[in-house]
């Protein structure tokens, strides 16, 4: 009597389908940004990834999709840091953390940062859609958590804006532009020291520009 092996459980189908997908992702990333959307074929993706191309479009219609998919991944990550930050944490901390955590992702994925800014450079002609709903809207609550700061007395007069702006562009530089800083400085993110550096020079700049002036400081 011939057995029949029993079919995997759900969760665990659901994981091997997730942990598939994640590696379709992580190969277009790859590719993506070392080829770009049209120089990026799906076969390589696939090749790449371990899967069939069926199985890839299976899961994402189309090279465009894909490409969008892992945008949105790199948006999604690249914005945790932001909506971490609370009104109840004092803009020392809440601004520390964030730069911190900031240059960690520009150590870490600077790849997905490159290419996240070449979708900029472009016009981000497909992620503009989100970039005007979901982006926008996180943008408008921090910048109201800032203004609470700011009544309080806790940070200096600023545009949360810019303030926003500005944290994203000096901790960016890291990722998008890593050669050039390697180039000058002869070291990376990669060096702990060199980390740690960068971590508190950045974090001195910006707070001492926005926490307010004490009687010791005049």
């Amino acid at each position: 009597m011939t057995s029949i092996t029993p079919a995997a459980p759900i969760g665990n189908r659901a994981a091997a389908s997730e942990a598939r997908k994640q590696r379709i992702r992580d190969a277009a990333l790859a590719l993506f940004s070392q080829f770009g959307l049209r120089g990026a074929s799906l076969d390589a993706i696939a090749d790449q990834a371990g899967v069939s191309k069926t199985n890839l479009l299976y899961y994402f219609p189309s090279k465009e999709k894909l490409y969008v998919a892992v945008l949105q991944q790199i948006l999604d990550t690249w914005l945790e840091p932001v909506r971490a930050i609370d009104a109840e944490q004092s803009p020392e901390t809440a601004i520390g953390d964030y730069i911190r955590i900031k240059v960690e992702l520009s150590r870490d994925h600077a790849q997905a940062s490159r290419l996240f800014c070449l979708e900029m450079i472009q016009g981000a002609p497909l992620l503009r859609e989100d970039l005007q709903s979901n982006l926008r809207l996180l943008v408008e609550e921090k910048s109201r958590v800032i203004e609470g700061w700011i009544a309080r007395g806790s940070l200096r007069p600023v545009d949360p804006h810019h303030l926003i702006y500005l944290l994203w562009g000096t901790t960016q530089h890291y990722a998008d532009f890593a050669v050039q800083i390697e180039a000058i400085s002869g070291r990376t993110l990669a060096d702990p020291a060199f980390f740690e550096a960068t971590v508190e020079n950045i974090t001195r700049i910006v707070l001492g520009g926005l926490l307010p002036r004490t009687n010791a400081d005049s």
